[in-house]
């Protein structure tokens, strides 16, 4: 702890984003950095707390004290060593985590302001690639190989670690290039791709293979039948399936089939595969182009339709959302060391976007040439369980029409069906070289705790071979 009262003195400075009419209008990363000093007076505010809870929270066990006073003191190639140790992608998570690491920091518990700990990582992590900490290494061969199936954030994680234990790993992907939802589901103006591009090339140097563009059987790898398409998977002494959650939740509500209703990931991964330089036909297109969009849905994913349609030209965005209103700063239903529900307002919300809550989906209104124009909307009221667990949802009568020329359902996604367990949830004998990583595993999560299921299906995994 290099200043013991700079929490004291030192207010909590963001970065910020880029001011509004300038990042519409193109698909750049829309949040800014601080310059060296101020970004070095800022971890300085971190005061090493004897239990620190940030570290605690982090599902990747983020030594943030060690790395925060390492970054104060100026010693950058200290701070991303100690960060590395921990956290395969620092500059992944410094983009993207939801910072469950600063809703446990003291100082946000006690004054609401907590070290600003994601941004802190994502410049340790630049300043890593600038300055040539992040170097090539090549670990010392095992003889044993290693299949990853799947190349998102659980099985990058996994594919990095097996490879620095000595293992030859090979990661497969149905996709033409790695990253999973770090590539295909969020936007460049959150995510650079050329970020990803330049991790997998530090990977691919340090002998990580990849296989793009091929898709494997689960059920046939469950039943060890390595003919046709599971040929490639034939000769590996284990297997790691992060193939994540891959089926969305949709709506099966009434004119669901007309034109122009479309799942989140359809707008998402076209709109960052075109900007990558694929081509799209006219009838193909997903496009808020001079459109009313309507985004059900008022988690992240929905945000982020919110941003690619403004980018897009949009006429205007609607965002409804099925829960209640969470609160402003703070909410007493949610204390620490719970997640604190609290209302989120993201880039993309500021771009523009009228925000509503406590409404359910009946029907979808089409037009004579079979595409929507609105959707009806009805209000909700959530009523106490008399047998606890979720609240009972009820309509109250109140219906309206919401006009709309395109929609994007942001429901989140379905938890996968794997075929290694028995009916008691056993994994099966046949199964036992067979591990899971990331939302194949558990289910739609965050990419930070993807990372750290990838980190312990590698622990796993060797454990397993060294037997």
């Amino acid at each position: 702890m290099g200043n013991p009262k700079a929490f004291l003195t030192v207010p909590r400075k963001e970065a910020g984003y880029r001011p509004i009419h300038d990042r519409i209008h193109d698909f750049g990363e829309v949040e800014q950095t601080l310059n060296t000093r101020d970004r070095q007076e800022q971890a300085s505010r971190c005061m090493d707390c004897g239990v620190p809870f940030c570290h605690w929270a982090c599902p990747l066990g983020n030594k943030n004290p060690e790395w925060n006073d390492a970054l104060y003191r100026g010693d950058w190639e200290t701070a991303y060593k100690i960060l590395k140790k921990t956290n395969d992608f620092p500059e992944f998570t410094g983009r993207i985590c939801p910072a469950l690491c600063e809703k446990a920091c003291v100082l946000y518990l006690t004054t609401g302001e907590a070290v600003t700990n994601r941004e802190n990582e994502a410049a340790i992590a630049e300043r890593a690639y600038l300055e040539g900490y992040v170097t090539i290494e090549h670990p010392e061969r095992n003889g044993k190989k290693v299949a990853i199936i799947g190349a998102g954030p659980a099985g990058l994680a996994a594919a990095n670690q097996l490879n620095y234990k000595g293992y030859e790993v090979t990661v497969f992907d149905k996709n033409e290039a790695a990253g999973g939802l770090l590539r295909y589901g969020i936007p460049n103006f959150k995510l650079q791709k050329g970020i990803i591009d330049r991790r997998i090339r530090v990977m691919m140097d340090e002998g990580v293979k990849f296989v793009y563009d091929t898709a494997v059987s689960l059920k046939k790898l469950a039943r060890k039948d390595f003919t046709d398409e599971n040929a490639i998977l034939e000769g590996f002494d284990a297997y790691v399936v992060a193939t994540g959650t891959p089926e969305a939740r949709d709506l099966n509500a009434p004119g669901r089939e007309l034109k122009g209703i479309h799942l989140a990931l359809d707008l998402l991964a076209q709109q960052n595969r075109v900007l990558a330089g694929w081509e799209v036909g006219k009838d193909e297109r997903v496009t808020a182009k001079n459109k009313r969009v309507l985004v059900i849905g008022g988690g992240d994913t929905g945000s982020d339709c919110i941003g690619t349609s403004h980018r897009q030209g949009c006429r205007s965005v609607t965002q409804i959302e099925i829960m209640p209103q969470p609160p402003v700063g703070h909410n007493p239903a949610t204390p620490w060391p719970n997640w604190p529900v609290i209302m989120k307002t993201t880039s993309s919300h500021e771009e523009g976007c009228e925000r509503r809550w406590l409404l359910n989906t009946n029907r979808f209104i089409g037009d004579d040439k079979g595409r929507v124009k609105g959707v009806e909307v009805e209000g909700v009221i959530w009523e106490p369980n008399p047998d606890g667990g979720r609240p009972i949802m009820k309509l109250d009568g109140n219906k309206e029409i919401i006009p709309c020329d395109i929609v994007f359902l942001a429901m989140g996604f379905l938890r996968p069906q794997q075929p290694f367990f028995d009916e008691e949830g056993k994994k099966r004998p046949e199964c036992a070289n067979v591990f899971l990583a990331g939302d194949a595993a558990s289910g739609a999560s965050l990419v930070v705790r993807a990372i750290a299921s990838g980190r312990k299906a590698a622990v796993d995994v060797d454990n397993f071979l060294k037997k």
